[in-house]
C-alpha cells in the first residue's frame, strides 16, 4: 500500500484541476469518472475505459492530456482494492501492445526503401510500446505524479502475487521508473538535525534496519560524529529514496548497541580513522529492484574522503538476516560437511540458534555458530554464484570483503533471533572495490579476510 497518505496526491490533483471536469472536456464530451463505485462496476469500468481512450487521444494537447491524467489519478485513489484490481487489469490486458499495428509496422519497415528505413524503424519502435506506457508517462507532468506511480508499483508488486495478469503492467512500469530514476538524475543530500521536520519524520518511519526509538535517538544519530546521506529525486524533492547512516569511529565497530548508545561520549571526528555504515534503508517499496544502494555507498565514500582525509577504513556493521532460517533448515548430513557443523551437532538438544531462547552460552556454542555464520556468508550460494544472504549479496556485489564476525554485535530481540546476536563487518577497500565486484558478479568469488579464512578451515 502507498506509504504516503492518499490525500497528499488528492490535494495536488485538485490544485491542478480546480474547475473539475469542465477543465478537461476538450473538444468532445467526456464521462464523469469522479462519481464511481469504489469496487468499479461493469458500467463504471466502461466509463473509465472511455476516459482512458480520451487520455490517449493523439489530438489532445499536452496541457489537456496532463489534466485528464490528473483526473484519472484522483479517480484511482478513491477505488477499493477490488476496484484497483479491475482498473489495473484493464490497463494490463486491454492497453498493451497492438499486435496488428506491430505486424503492419514490421511489414512497412521490411519493404521500406533505404531513405525511409530510419523513419519506418522509428514507427516500429513506437508500435512496440504498450498503450498503457503512454498513459503512465502523462503522470510525470502532474504534481506528485511520479510519487503516485511509485506507489502504484508498490501496489502492483503486492497484487501480482494473487493476480498474475498484472505482471506485464508491473514490469512495464518498473522499466519506466528505472529510466526516470537513473542514478545520474539523483541528488545526494546530507540529512541533519536542521533538515525539515517532514524529512526527519520520514527518516524515522523508513529506518528498516535499527528502528529509531525516539527523537532523542534520532538526534544522537545525527550528532557531530555521525552522518546521514540520502538520494533525492528532483520530481520527489520531499521524499527519501534510500539513505545510509554512518558513524565516524576508531577501528572496526563490533556492537551496534554501543554505536547507538545515547550516553556514550561523542567521538572526536578529527581523530576518527574509520567510517562505519551501520544502516542502509530503502524508503520507497515501489522502487524495489531498481538499485541505487551501490552508487549511494560510493558517493558517500567519495564525499567523506574529501571531508575527512584521515579516514583509513570504510566498512559496515551489518546484520545477517537469513542465518537462523538457513541453519535451522540444514540437515545433519549438510552440517557435518560445514566448518563448525560437527561442533554444533555435538551440542545437547534442543539446538536453538537464538540466544534469547537458549541457556547454552558455552564457548563451543559460540565458536560453532561463528564458524557456521562464516560458512553461510561465504560458501552458501543461490543460483550458483550469488550469496544466499541478501545483505551479503548487496555488499559483495558492490566490491566489499567479508572482514570480521562479531559475537553479540546486536543483542536486540531481532538480532538475537535472526543471527544469535552475530553481526558482520564488510570492508570497502577503495583500490580493490571494482576488481572484487567483478570477481563476485562473474564468478561468485567472495573476498575474505585472513580472520574469516581461519574460521572456514
Amino acid at each position: 500500500m502507498p506509504t504516503q497518505p492518499a490525500n497528499l496526491f488528492e490535494r495536488a490533483f485538485k490544485k491542478l484541476v480546480p474547475y473539475g471536469l469542465e477543465a478537461v472536456a476538450g473538444r468532445r464530451a467526456v464521462p464523469d469518472i469522479m462519481n464511481l463505485e469504489a469496487d468499479l462496476s461493469e458500467a463504471d469500468l466502461a466509463r473509465v475505459r472511455e476516459w482512458v481512450d480520451n487520455c490517449l487521444d493523439a489530438h489532445a494537447g499536452p496541457v489537456e492530456a496532463r489534466n485528464r491524467a490528473a483526473m484519472l489519478g484522483r479517480m484511482y485513489l478513491k477505488l477499493s482494492q477490488t476496484g484497483k484490481v479491475r482498473f489495473l487489469g484493464m490497463l494490463a490486458e486491454e492497453y498493451g501492445i497492438d499486435d496488428a499495428g506491430v505486424e503492419q509496422a514490421i511489414s512497412a519497415w521490411q519493404n521500406a526503401q533505404n531513405g525511409e528505413r530510419a523513419r519506418k524503424a522509428h514507427q516500429l519502435r513506437k508500435a512496440l510500446e504498450p498503450a498503457h506506457n503512454r498513459l503512465l508517462k502523462q503522470f510525470t507532468g502532474v504534481p506528485s505524479g511520479v510519487k503516485f506511480l511509485v506507489d502504484m508499483r508498490e501496489e502492483l508488486l503486492n497484487l501480482k502475487r494473487e493476480y498474475s495478469t498484472l505482471e506485464s503492467l508491473e514490469t512495464d512500469l518498473k522499466e519506466l521508473l528505472s529510466t526516470w530514476f537513473d542514478v545520474g538524475l539523483l541528488q545526494l543530500e546530507e540529512i541533519s538535525w536542521n533538515s525539515s521536520a517532514a524529512l526527519l519524520e520520514k527518516l524515522i518511519a523508513c529506518e528498516a534496519v535499527h528502528e529509531i526509538q525516539s527523537w532523542s535517538d534520532l538526534k544522537n544519530r545525527l550528532d557531530s560524529d555521525r552522518r546521514c546521506f540520502a538520494f533525492i529525486h528532483p520530481n520527489m524533492p520531499d521524499e527519501l529514496l534510500i539513505f545510509v547512516e554512518v558513524a565516524l569511529v576508531n577501528g572496526l565497530a563490533g556492537s551496534v548497541q554501543k554505536l547507538l548508545d545515547e550516553q556514550a561520549p561523542t567521538q572526536d571526528i578529527d581523530s576518527a580513522d574509520t567510517a562505519i555504515f551501520y544502516s542502509i534503508s530503502n524508503a520507497q517499496p515501489g522502487l524495489a529492484g531498481i538499485s541505487f544502494g551501490n552508487f549511494l555507498i560510493k558517493e558517500v565514500v567519495k564525499k567523506l574522503s574529501g571531508e575527512f582525509p584521515q579516514l583509513k577504513q570504510f566498512a559496515t556493521l551489518s546484520p545477517i538476516p537469513g542465518f537462523a532460517r538457513w541453519l535451522e533448515a540444514c540437515s545433519a548430513d549438510e552440517l557435518s560437511e560445514l566448518p563448525g557443523g560437527e561442533q554444533w551437532l555435538s551440542l545437547p538438544a534442543p539446538r536453538v540458534v537464538s540466544v534469547a531462547e537458549s541457556h547454552d552460552t558455552t564457548e563451543t556454542r559460540q565458536e560453532a555458530l561463528t564458524r557456521l555464520a562464516a560458512a553461510y556468508l561465504c560458501l552458501s550460494k543461490k543460483r550458483g554464484t550469488r550469496a544466499l544472504d541478501p545483505v551479503a549479496h548487496f555488499h559483495l556485489s558492490n566490491g566489499a570483503q567479508v572482514a570480521r564476525l562479531n559475537w553479540m554485535g546486536d543483542v536486540s530481540e531481532k538480532g538475537l533471533k535472526q543471527a544469535a546476536g552475530l553481526m558482520v563487518n564488510y570492508l570497502y577497500e577503495l583500490p580493490k572495490i571494482e576488481q572484487r565486484s567483478e570477481q563476485y558478479t562473474s564468478e561468485g568469488v567472495v573476498s575474505q579476510s585472513s580472520a574469516i579464512k581461519k574460521l572456514l578451515k
